[in-house]
């Protein structure tokens, strides 16, 4: 790399700044003491094959922190691994004719060889794996351990049902009502399944969310919602003729004395023993048995009910109100039974109008006027109590303590706290996952694997069926003996979560061997000082994440409350997308690298033929995909552009939080910058030993030093503080313009030039650093630049001779003086009364006023 090169050619740079990076260990962390940590992650892959545009934005961001926090004196470790199990591997199997475990390996190498590509700083010897043995037999021990402290239970439960994939899905699994990975749209099912007390956590995950001063507020907003802390009253209801009891929570005691009929759950007991004799209520619960769990459809598809034939009895007015079955009633949530009061909800009001029941208001606006419930519920919480007798005239924090206070006194209730959030489901009935350490005893016991069977490893030579889980359907796997007595496995596996909510801990010491973890290295690491990720992963990942740490510090193997201190999320990538219609109707999808599109002076597509000549469709730019043939190869891009140009493109195109638009000219804009970079710095080579003499700067090499360090600061805060990272781009670009018109003519000026050149290599680095890294070396540095340190910003630089003052006459701008920092009031008035431009508009009028924001902007009033 010594050898001047004439030609930017990034395909030989780079492979060379990589080796040596890979041959000197450049980037691997240690536990340093003298030194402040950093511990930068992106949320870690799943080895589907190859690298998509997604993963190369997140990366890069996550690199470029980390490069800049090592400039910045910091201890980074940067580590990565791979998110291996799961159900893509399953369905690549099957397509391909071979084994998961194959498949998976084969691609993590493949994709592995893709980072390094890219020029990410990874401390390698920090890599995991999470389908390998030596991984995720902790998280079985944990498992077993969690099991014995009564965090781990199982029970036989309606669950959300992948037909397509034939698994359990968890509630924030299921979007729209459909499976999150493969869009199948989701049932129900009754099935044992085993579950994380997530719940026993909830007030502490919930409270804990202020301490995320480095989250993204809408992250936050939607963990609460989820999470969903509400205050409110548990009640009995008796049944007529009957020693039972109907148990229903509600948040609005204030309208108890409105109640009108009861609903429940398909699966509550009521419902269940009143279709006995009733065929047709039983087939109704059948229909419910398929309702999709997710609330987004439950509130917007259509209410269905039916009458039981039996009767609760109001606790305070003794009145006999019909228990219905509903299918927006489930047994998950709450008691299954819900309290109906369709005067003031208006799915009560829906569901009252469909089938003739009662409406009774008991909530009046605060006029006291009456309220009109004939068209619709009136459901304001600031109105006033009517209708409810010694109750009459309360709002609602006076009726719901008086209520509940007479429930309390009468031991029909109680007051109760409830959370939306339901405990975690961890049982799959796939194959490609962690097995889940439990054994069944013939005596129908479950106890937990002992330690000398941890780890339960997964056989990874197995055949697909495509049907059932080959540990399923090899019963010589699930024996084994228990104290010397016949048992059988757990043939379950985990939820591929689970293996993503403890990964970042591991990293800090994946080579310990005697536990979990190592309380030492995760007290120096964690918490995560920046973690990157999609936002998507808001209430599952992140959440999952959360809590799992708070189970290791209860466990005593970390010692911080929360895992990641800042948080940022990414936006995706879009592409433009196009196809035509094909004869037989259908649309086919052709990729934009193999469009030619003709544009209109803004620059928007007017029409776009495809390679063999077919009129294309132009579908706007999209979220980059298979289906849509849009996506675009980053190792395709590298290969022809270089990593640093995409990298620069993928930093300087959009914020890392907003959306990117992959442009090819835009790619193309960023090559240009590069090859004009390294042109420049080629040229100056002959003057790199230039000494800058800041006794003898002339005024305007006072001014382009001034912009130098004005740029520092400014970048310094861009990447550090603010993460705007195009912004930052934008600086240093506008800076090299600056440079590239100032005078190179005495060697003073060619030294300023040198100066500021390296304080642009420096900069730039995090974000292109293979070229930086080479051009740092041609400079003449014996300090490789990754051993450098981040350009300090020179206070004194800052300071200017003169000022720049604004003078307005009646508001109107009319000249710009040039005066000395020193200039005082009466100094700064003289000199623009003296200007010629505001002679002409002041002469023959009379001065009232002048105002003057000291180095700012003078203001003459003239009449």
């Amino acid at each position: 790399m010594s050898n001047t090169q004439e030609l930017y050619n990034p395909q030989s740079v780079e492979p060379a700044v990589q080796k040596y990076w890979a041959d000197n260990h450049t980037f691997k962390a240690t536990e340093n003491t003298t030194k402040e940590k950093f511990y930068c992650l992106s949320m870690f892959p799943y080895p589907s094959g190859r690298l998509h545009m997604g993963h190369v934005r997140n990366y890069t961001i996550g690199d470029v922190i980390s490069k800049f926090q090592r400039l910045n004196g910091k201890e980074v470790m940067q580590p990565i691994g791979w998110d291996s199990f799961g159900l893509p591997a399953e369905n690549a199997a099957l397509k391909n004719k071979t084994a998961p475990a194959k498949w998976t390996y084969s691609n993590i190498e493949y994709m592995k060889n893709q980072l390094k590509m890219l020029g990410f700083g990874y401390d390698w010897d920090r890599e995991i794996t999470t389908c390998r043995p030596e991984y995720y037999k902790w998280e079985q021990w944990f498992f077993t351990e969690l099991y014995r402290k009564g965090l781990v239970y199982k029970k036989s439960t309606s669950v959300n049902w992948c037909p397509h994939d034939q698994t359990v899905l968890a509630n924030e699994q299921v979007q729209d009502g459909k499976c999150w990975r493969c869009d199948t749209p989701v049932v129900r099912k009754e099935i044992p399944q085993w579950f994380l007390k997530i719940t026993d956590y909830a007030e502490e995950l919930l409270s804990d969310i202020d301490k995320l001063d480095g989250w993204p507020e809408m992250v936050k907003t939607m963990q609460k919602n989820w999470i969903g802390k509400s205050e409110g009253l548990t009640i009995e209801f008796d049944i007529e003729n009957s020693n039972e009891k109907l148990e229903i929570y509600t948040t609005r005691p204030d309208t108890l004395m409105g109640v009108t009929y009861v609903a429940v759950a398909a699966g509550h007991p009521v419902a269940i023993r009143a279709a006995q004799d009733k065929p047709e209520l039983a087939e109704f619960l059948k229909e419910c048995a398929a309702t999709k769990v997710a609330e987004a459809e439950i509130a917007t598809m259509e209410k269905k009910g039916m009458a039981t034939g039996i009767y609760a009895i109001h606790p305070l007015n003794g009145r006999r109100v019909p228990v219905m079955v509903a299918n927006f009633v489930l047994m998950e949530y709450g008691t299954g039974a819900v309290m109906a009061v369709p005067a003031h909800d208006q799915r009560d009001w829906d569901f009252a109008k469909k089938y003739n029941l009662d409406i009774i208001p008991v909530i009046r606006p605060q006029d006291k006027t009456e309220a009109d419930v004939s068209k619709e519920a009136f459901v304001e919480k600031t109105g006033i109590v009517y209708n409810s007798g010694e109750f009459d005239g309360l709002d609602f924090h006076g009726a719901f303590n008086a209520i509940a206070d007479k429930i309390e006194k009468m031991h029909k209730g109680h007051r109760t706290i409830n959370y939306r959030l339901r405990d975690w489901s961890v049982s799959r009935q796939r194959y490609w996952g962690t097995p889940i350490p439990m054994i069944n005893l013939d005596d129908g016991q479950v106890v937990p694997a002992p330690a000398d069977q941890i780890p339960v490893i997964l056989p990874e030579d197995v055949v697909m069926d495509g049907v059932q889980s080959p540990i399923k359907n090899d019963r010589s796997w699930a024996e084994t003996s228990y104290n010397g007595a016949h048992a059988l496995r757990e043939t379950d596996t985990f939820d591929t979560f689970m293996e993503s909510s403890w990964y970042y801990a591991r990293y800090c010491c994946n080579d310990f061997k005697d536990g979990m973890l190592d309380p030492s290295k995760t007290g120096f690491w964690l918490p995560v000082d920046q973690y990157i990720g999609g936002i998507e992963h808001a209430c599952m990942h992140l959440l999952y994440a959360r809590f799992f740490h708070k189970l290791l510090r209860d466990a005593g193997l970390v010692s911080c409350d929360e895992p990641f201190k800042k948080l940022l999320c990414q936006g995706m990538v879009l592409a433009d997308a196009f196809y035509y219609i094909a004869d037989d109707g259908s649309k086919v999808w052709i990729s934009p690298l193999d469009v030619k599109t003709t544009r209109d002076e803004k620059g928007r597509i007017i029409s776009a033929v495809s390679a063999d000549g077919h009129q294309l469709i132009h579908a706007g730019m999209t979220k980059m995909s298979k289906s849509k043939n849009n996506g675009i190869d980053p190792q395709a891009m590298v290969e022809l552009y270089g990593a640093d140009t995409v990298r620069l493109f993928m930093m300087f195109a959009s914020p890392a939080e907003l959306t990117l638009e992959w442009k090819e000219e835009g790619v193309e804009g960023a090559q240009r910058f590069l090859k004009k970079l390294w042109n420049t710095v080629m040229a100056m080579l002959p003057y790199k030993d230039l000494k800058l003499d800041l006794n003898k700067l002339t005024d305007s090499q006072k001014a382009l030093r001034r912009e130098l360090h004005k740029t520092i600061a400014k970048v310094t805060d861009d990447i550090g503080r603010r993460q705007t990272f195009n912004t930052a781009i934008a600086s240093i670009m506008e800076l090299i313009n600056s440079m590239n018109r100032s005078s190179q003519e005495t060697d003073q000026d060619k030294a300023l030039i040198i100066d500021i050149i390296n304080h642009i290599i420096l900069m730039l680095y995090p974000i292109t650093p293979h070229i930086c890294f080479v051009l740092w070396e041609k400079l003449g540095h014996t300090t490789h630049i990754d051993d450098e340190s981040w350009p300090k910003v020179d206070e004194s630089a800052l300071k200017a001779d003169d000022m720049l003052i604004i003078v307005q006459v009646n508001g109107k701008v009319r000249s710009k003086l040039s005066v000395s920092v020193t200039a005082g009031e009466d100094d700064v008035k003289a000199a623009a009364l003296a200007d010629p431009s505001v002679i002409k508009h002041t002469e023959g009028k009379q001065i009232r006023k002048v105002i003057y924001v000291p180095g700012k902007l003078l203001n003459i009033v003239a009449a």
